[in-house]
């Protein structure tokens, strides 16, 4: 049976061969999900707004209408580009995997189908589409929240965030306390450089937001502990704007500042960044705080590629460079804050950690 919450998932198939809609259907039934089929494009984009599936599986290779056409309509539709999609193709090379994520893909599925392959990937995508509508149907509560400014309901939004975020970076760090840390770093920053009360507050629930895009990343990219193949980089990249993109669904100054943050974080002042190559002032003034901040933590964090570095090599890293960490990626003026707050990091950093 699937887990995905007490709700029976519905997922729509769409392949112009009845012989892969039959055995997708058999395998996914036997898991527990209700099933939709297409055999046409058109089709597929009249179910998908109708009916309102969890998730779709799409096939590339179809006459009239290829894959690459429905997963760009259907993501260009205000009332479908909420919906994952998994591509299921005998197709495997980069540059169709380009295509497909451009056009709005978000997993892919090889022909031959292997069963093992499929649940997973299934209900990694479900877990995102929990996700995503967790967030929209707390969205009016969220706006409450903002509007009426008492202590206690902005505490309990706040674990509200940290809660959320933390199913995220519990898949590729060891503790959730990493969430916790941004806030404050980027708040010290904020302050340090004469940011008012409001944008102070803003960006310390905003920031822990930076990496809800990676629980739509499979765990065998996420956690992989040597170099990332190109293509497994590519979807790696995509974090930011599957991140953007669960966020925008909010009107609050919090998660309209979660959703820049989350698409601009790894963007470099050099323009050597992504997902876009912002460089300088394109890049949001929040999401540099959140870039240099980030930056520190993960060089003082353990992660499945890298050892946990003390505060002055963290510190000698990011104003020294060491070819993959250049002081160039950060905006001086930022730059020059995060030195003159070293030890209000290196407090942080001691105080929210195991």
């Amino acid at each position: 049976m699937n887990t995905y919450s007490t709700h029976i998932a519905t997922l729509l198939l769409v392949d112009d061969e009845p012989l892969n809609l039959r055995l997708l259907q058999t395998l996914l039934k036997t898991d527990g999900y209700e099933t939709l089929s297409a055999e046409r494009g058109a089709e597929a984009l009249a179910l998908a707004e109708e009916r309102q599936p969890d998730l779709i599986l799409l096939d590339i290779m179809m006459p009239e209408m290829d894959g690459f056409e429905v997963a760009r309509l259907l993501k260009t539709n205000p009332h479908t580009n909420h919906i994952p999609i998994i591509i299921v193709t005998s197709l495997d090379d980069r540059a169709s995997r380009l295509k497909a994520l451009e056009m709005g893909a978000n997993e892919f599925i090889n022909k031959p189908v292997d069963r093992a392959e499929l649940s997973i990937r299934v209900k990694n995508m479900l877990r995102l589409k929990e996700y995503t509508d967790y967030l929209a149907d707390h969205n009016h509560l969220l706006e409450e929240l903002v509007a009426k400014r008492t202590s206690q309901l902005t505490e309990s939004y706040h674990e509200t965030i940290f809660i959320m975020t933390s199913a995220a970076e519990s898949k590729d760090t060891d503790t959730g306390l990493h969430v916790i840390r941004i806030s404050y770093y980027c708040r010290a920053l904020a302050k340090y450089l004469g940011m008012d009360a409001e944008f102070q507050d803003c960006i310390f629930y905003a920031s822990p937001m930076h990496d809800i895009g990676k629980i739509g990343i499979p765990d065998h990219i996420l956690l992989k502990p040597g170099s990332f193949e190109p293509d497994e980089w590519e979807i790696m990249k995509t974090h930011s704007a599957q991140g953007a993109k669960i966020l925008e669904c909010g009107n609050s100054p919090y998660l309209r500042m979660g959703a820049e943050i989350a698409l601009n974080h790894h963007e470099r002042w050099d323009g050597g960044g992504y997902p876009n190559g912002k460089r300088g002032q394109e890049i949001p003034f929040s999401s540099r705080l959140m870039n240099i901040s980030d930056q520190y933590d993960a060089l003082r964090s353990k992660r499945p590629y890298k050892p946990h570095f003390d505060h002055n090599k963290a510190m000698q890293i990011i104003t020294e460079g060491d070819g993959r960490t250049m002081p160039g990626h950060f905006d001086p003026d930022v730059l020059a804050a995060f030195k003159a707050c070293a030890e209000i990091f290196r407090g942080i950093y001691a105080e929210h950690t195991q």
